[in-house]
């Protein structure tokens, strides 16, 4: 259940999880000075973006723009700008775990001011994502070209952070097993997921997409893991994080999306945990050996493998070998001797009996490792 607490209802450094899936009201600066150090896995940020605009903007056909002319985007100067980036970005760098991983959205008007200042507090820079807008505003003054897109920076919390989450096994799967590109293309927010108050008015100018945000967190987040968002807004990193099984935590100062928030947050339904589960690679998976399944009693010593033909057969012994009349050695290399290859993953070549039909012996591996995960292995 998300809710929205007061700074002043916050304990320092507070070293229970009351803070998880809440809405903090304040500045987020005193805000994430709260939390306690190292405790969130991700960061998403979509901060002041200081577009510098002067006047009005209208269409040809004279009707006015909704422009982004919102106070908490308006900045003295580019020298008050840094100073504020700087103060944020350190708060979080506190907070973030250290193989976390931060995600900061923005225009040219600031990214290029961000990413500098990532640098010089130690962020490492791992990817810039191109964010390509199917439906871009026109430039109505015809005086640029324009601007489709916007730029994500995702930096770890420094150069030697090791373990960081990146889930490419399934980008790649998404992405009909091709690598998953740094230039993504979504529909700004419109319709019926773009939040309207009671005037048909936008409840925030700059709602993001959720399904930006939900790449976002597939690719670099676990279920379970804990996502800050530092200027929380409408709330779609909440609610795309409750959805994917995601704890998150919201800092806002505006009342008016707060409430928006906590609206939303409160229709989501998340995901069931099946419906969660991240490819992972081979190499990622916990490695079984053949004599772990005698261990557990998945096959016993003196079952008879064949191959998927029935051409040849081979008799397990006790130490987790195979017998083939002269031939005896691993699976690997008893099912290589008999078919006079160099090699042969025997985990595929091996079958047993089951019900009547002959079932590869990587199912069994396949069991195991699972036994393997729930014991945590």
């Amino acid at each position: 259940m998300s809710a929205v607490r007061l700074l002043a209802d916050l304990p320092h450094a507070a070293a229970s999880a009351q803070w998880l899936n809440t809405i903090l009201k304040g500045d987020c600066v005193a805000a994430l000075n709260r939390l306690p150090e190292n405790s969130v896995d991700v960061v998403f940020a979509d901060p002041p973006y200081n577009l510098q605009l002067e006047g009005n903007l209208h269409r040809p056909d004279q009707s006015l723009v909704d422009a982004v002319d919102d106070a908490w985007d308006q900045f003295d100067s580019f020298a008050a700008y840094d100073a504020f980036t700087r103060a944020w970005l350190l708060a979080a760098r506190r907070v973030l775990k250290p193989n976390g991983t931060i995600w900061v959205i923005g225009s040219y008007h600031n990214i290029f001011r961000v990413g500098a200042i990532m640098q010089d507090l130690g962020f490492w820079i791992l990817n810039d994502i191109v964010w390509r807008k199917t439906n871009p505003m026109p430039n109505f003054r015809g005086r640029r070209f324009q601007n489709a897109h916007e730029t994500m920076i995702w930096a770890s919390r420094d150069q030697k952070a090791k373990g960081y989450t990146f889930n490419y096994e399934s980008m790649k799967a998404a992405n009909d097993d091709v690598q998953m590109r740094s230039d993504w293309l979504f529909p700004i927010c419109t319709g019926s997921e773009r939040l309207k108050d009671e005037n048909g008015d936008k409840v925030h100018p700059t709602q993001k997409p959720e399904a930006l945000l939900a790449r976002v967190l597939l690719s670099s987040s676990k279920p379970g893991d804990v996502v800050l968002d530092p200027f929380f807004g409408s709330g779609t990193t909440g609610a795309v994080a409750k959805r994917l099984g995601r704890h998150f935590v919201g800092v806002e100062r505006e009342q008016s999306y707060i409430d928006a928030a906590l609206d939303r947050i409160a229709d989501v339904k998340p995901l069931d945990a099946a419906e969660l589960l991240l490819m992972t690679s081979k190499r990622s998976e916990p490695r079984v050996a053949f004599v772990s399944l005698l261990d557990t009693g998945l096959l016993k010593p003196g079952t008879t493998l064949y191959d998927a033909k029935r051409r040849w057969s081979a008799k397990v012994r006790a130490d987790g070998t195979l017998a083939a009349g002269e031939t005896s050695g691993s699976i690997h290399r008893v099912g290589a001797q008999l078919q006079g290859l160099e090699a042969c993953n025997g985990w595929a070549f091996w079958h047993y009996e089951r019900n009547g039909g002959l079932t590869p012996i990587d199912e069994l591996r396949r069991i195991a490792r699972v036994g393997m995960e729930r014991a945590g292995a």
